[in-house]
């Protein structure tokens, strides 16, 4: 090895700083050289401003990708999904594929949602095919949990509203952006209760896509049972699964933070479900996990704040065994690296698995630790489902016959 990795971050986090210095990392200033930068999200947006025309050496690696946020905020993910299924359709691909109704057979992962203010006369008129229905409002630019709100009338946000006569709002540059989705009212409930998942995704690179999914997540769940009462729309207890509000709540258990393992959920629902529909729940979140980041070259800003024992030890392992996939060996970076790590360094990293992926063609993609689009692309069985119409794709794929043959099915 040349020499030690000269890190520096603005995150005073242990579950960070005490991966580098286990790694015997040599700590450095931002002023200085240095090859690992753990950036927060503000920092990212000051050193690769267009104003400073900085570029990364080819000795030097970040945390996120400089333009994270095409994902991370709520407005802009809507914007790139859209435009990525639009460009899937001018191409012709199988994966745009609509049923009778209009409706996305296999990219169809995102609610009706629109832009406030822009969009706010197409929101009225989709309103107003369904007026019983319930939409989520939340400002684009902020996280846990603040500034939503549940509406299921008009005149709910014509507060919002300039002119009453016209529907129209006041300028963007007056006005928080929102986005308002329809509400997803018959949620999967465990207990009585609404939950959520966090997820860890590592992207090493994006060109070619190669990603990772770690085995260590969580579910986290709300303190109050769900209801759909409009009685209950403004109870956030019953709604949102934020730890920064639920902790707020009575019946908040400060020692587990209300959470389970994805593995406990896992288990939950194969007990109550059956395998091979819990098998298939995963394989379609790993199935937007990719197409989400197929419509943007990003990666995400994921909290290391530890509510919990249990929390600490997961983001500290989780640190670990991202560093043994960014920093290989903890040599200092090189930027013409570009090989899939072996398979025993991965830690709890694993392949983002499909049903295709369960499939003798494919095994060689499982083998190699995660979803690589350059072996995806060079796999033979892949490329004739490609060359084909009309066939079963995505994660309601499965088998699809051609004069008795199995083909397999595929996540491009």
């Amino acid at each position: 090895m040349a020499g030690k990795v000269k890190w520096v971050t603005d995150i005073e986090k242990s579950v960070l700083i005490n991966n580098f210095e286990k790694r015997g990392w040599v700590q450095v200033t931002e002023n200085e050289d240095w090859n690992f930068y753990w950036m927060s999200v503000q920092t990212i947006r000051n050193v690769f401003s267009v104003e400073t025309g900085y570029r990364l050496s080819d000795d030097q690696i970040v945390n996120h990708f400089p333009n994270h946020y095409e994902l991370t905020r709520k407005d802009l993910m809507v914007k790139n999904i859209k435009r990525y299924r639009k460009e899937l359709e001018k191409e012709g691909s199988p994966l745009a594929e609509k049923d009778e109704n209009g409706k996305y057979l296999y990219l169809d992962f995102v609610p009706v949602t629109y832009m406030l203010p822009a969009d706010y006369n197409l929101f009225v008129e989709e309103f107003r095919k369904s007026p019983s229905s319930t939409w989520i409002m939340k400002p684009c630019g902020k996280a846990q949990g603040k500034g939503i709100f549940l509406i299921n009338k008009l005149s709910q946000i014509k507060k919002w509203s300039r002119d009453s006569k016209t529907s129209s709002f006041v300028t963007q540059s007056t006005k928080e952006a929102y986005v308002i989705s329809l509400y997803i009212n018959n949620p999967l409930l465990i207990g009585g209760r609404k939950f959520d998942l966090r997820l860890y995704v590592l992207v090493s690179t994006y060109r070619p896509l190669r990603c990772y999914m770690y085995k260590l997540g969580f579910c986290r769940f709300c303190t109050v049972k769900y209801t759909p009462s409009t009685s209950e729309l403004d109870n956030m207890f019953v709604h949102l699964t934020n730890v920064a509000i639920q902790k707020h709540g009575e019946d908040y258990n400060h020692i587990h933070g209300g959470k389970w393992t994805v593995n406990n959920l896992r288990l939950y629902l194969e007990s109550t479900r059956g395998k091979e529909v819990t098998g298939k729940l995963f394989d379609e979140i790993h199935w937007i996990v990719v197409q989400s980041l197929k419509a943007v070259a990003v990666n995400a800003s994921p909290s290391l704040t530890s509510s919990t024992a249990n929390d600490r030890i997961l983001k500290y392992n989780l640190i670990n065994d991202t560093l043994n996939i960014a920093v290989p060996n903890g040599e200092i970076p090189d930027c013409k690296w570009n090989k899939s790590p072996p398979k025993e360094v991965l830690g709890n990293y694993e392949i983002l698995s499909c049903a295709f992926l369960r499939r003798p063609g494919a095994r060689m993609l499982m083998e190699r630790g995660g979803y690589d689009e350059e072996l995806a692309q060079g796999d033979g069985a892949d490329r004739e489902l490609r060359s084909r119409q009309g066939q079963s794709l995505g994660p309601r794929g499965g088998r699809s016959r051609d004069s008795g043959r199995t083909v397999l099915t595929t996540w491009k």
